[in-house]
């Protein structure tokens, strides 16, 4: 990931240092395994353990071996090789019995692993930063919109809360794909464990916190890792679905809420008094980076027979870039939240914007309780409203002149109370545990 959407944790989670070292991990895990079988002289793996806490894996290891690479063109054999060359002679027996998929697909699943639960941390952030918002505004009254239009009143407290509702199922999706993910594979050429017993398998997942993949060819299957990308991807319609309503509602014609605006900040090169929605803006295009990745995702699942690397040099981008977005885009809407600046009294404004016309649903319904029926009760409503659309009068005056209206003065106030149509504003927010 480019360093403008780059976060140090996840810049350090994805170097080609803490790669290596994740696999260092796996060959430790993997050689100590073998030394409990007794196919590896006692000892072994803590002089390894040693050696490389004396001299740990670190960036110049990382130049190292991409100058091996350039000779070898093989990632694991230029590892191998100086990984001998740091550690010394007991290095001889890393990679025993293992073929390099073995190592880079549970290396990889490891490292994926720890990069969702930085995600999944974001992530929490951002919903307890959703559900303030919906708490505090739980009884403000605003206008709801359908196509973009004024349909009826509720509170701007329920749109926070519905969004925290989709980042709670985001985390939930996470959680499964996190799970599916987390599987060590080390099971030989073609998966048959020919040259690796499951024994070793089984304890380099425990060493590392992992679950053994129960049937592998020389890969982990793909789809495990397509079921992570459609969990950010969708991570990132959440992330855009907050953002898109903040710039709709930060716009000079609604301008029911904005971005904060830092002292120093500029809007235009141009014009002075801008402020634009910048961050939801850019939240908006960077979720369309982390959709557009799922794609190749789903085109790694198929592959050549038990192995090609088709999916290789897809994944070194689209895994690092994706996990790295989502954690930007999380803290980055987080703190587009905790400035969000609201302006209630601009809510009263615009809920009366069309003089009346929000509450026609409720005058049809008291019309029909009075003894109309549907179809006259809709076209007297209907007639008023288009009415009201074309002179600016308030539905209400327009209604209390028609002949034979069944409602009485009071019964026809009423209808316009934006307070009849929150009643139940409180069993939303309780269905939800708040």
């Amino acid at each position: 990931m480019i360093e403008r959407y780059s976060t140090p944790d996840m810049q350090r989670l994805w170097s080609e240092a803490e790669r290596y070292r994740a696999w260092l991990e796996v060959e430790l895990a993997a050689t100590e395994a073998w030394e409990r079988l007794g196919e590896v002289p006692a000892g072994t793996t803590a002089e390894l353990r040693r050696a490389a806490q004396a001299r740990p894996l670190d960036e110049e290891f990382a130049v190292r071996v991409a100058t091996l690479e350039a000779q070898t063109r093989h990632d694991i054999v230029a590892f191998t090789r100086a990984l001998t060359e740091r550690l010394g002679e007991a290095a001889r027996f890393v990679h025993y019995g293992l073929t390099s998929t073995d190592v880079v697909d549970t290396a990889q699943n490891l490292v994926l692993g720890r990069a969702l639960a930085t995600v999944l941390a974001d992530l929490a952030t951002v919903r307890e930063r959703l559900l303030e918002l919906a708490q505090r505004y739980r009884h403000t009254p605003c206008i709801g919109r359908t196509h973009g239009i004024h349909a009826e009143p509720m509170t701007f407290g329920l749109k926070f809360l519905n969004f925290a509702a989709a980042f709670g199922r985001d985390a939930e999706r996470l959680r499964r794909a996190k799970a599916g993910i987390e599987v060590a594979m080390l099971s030989g050429s073609v998966g048959t464990y020919a040259h690796v017993p499951p024994q070793v398998e089984a304890a380099v997942a425990s060493a590392l916190g992992l679950t053994p993949d129960p049937v592998t060819n020389q890969t982990v299957a793909r789809d495990r890792h397509a079921e992570v990308m459609a969990a950010l991807a969708i991570l990132g319609t959440s992330i855009e679905r907050v953002a898109l309503e903040i710039r709709h509602l930060q716009r000079t014609e609604v301008r029911e809420a904005q971005e904060g605006f830092a002292r120093g900040q500029t809007g235009s090169s141009s014009m002075p008094h801008k402020k634009n929605p910048i961050a939801s803006e850019n939240l908006t295009g960077v979720a369309r980076v982390m959709r557009a990745n799922l794609q190749a995702a789903l085109e790694n699942v198929a592959l050549w027979h038990e192995r090609d690397i088709s999916h290789s040099a897809a994944e070194r981008i689209i895994l690092p870039d994706s996990t790295t977005l989502a954690a930007y885009a999380l803290r980055r809407l987080a703190s587009v939240l905790a400035g969000l600046v609201v302006y209630p009294e601009r809510m009263g404004e615009n809920l009366d914007a069309l003089k009346g016309l929000v509450y026609s649903q409720r005058v049809l319904h008291l019309l029909i309780e009075a003894g109309m029926s549907r179809e006259a009760a809709y076209g007297l409503v209907q007639r008023a409203s288009l009415r009201c659309w074309e002179t600016g009068e308030h539905l209400r005056d327009l209604l209390a002149v028609e002949p034979g209206l069944p409602l009485s003065p009071a019964e026809l106030a009423a209808a316009f109370d934006p307070a009849w149509y929150l009643r139940f504003v409180d069993r939303i927010f309780q269905a939800n545990g708040l």
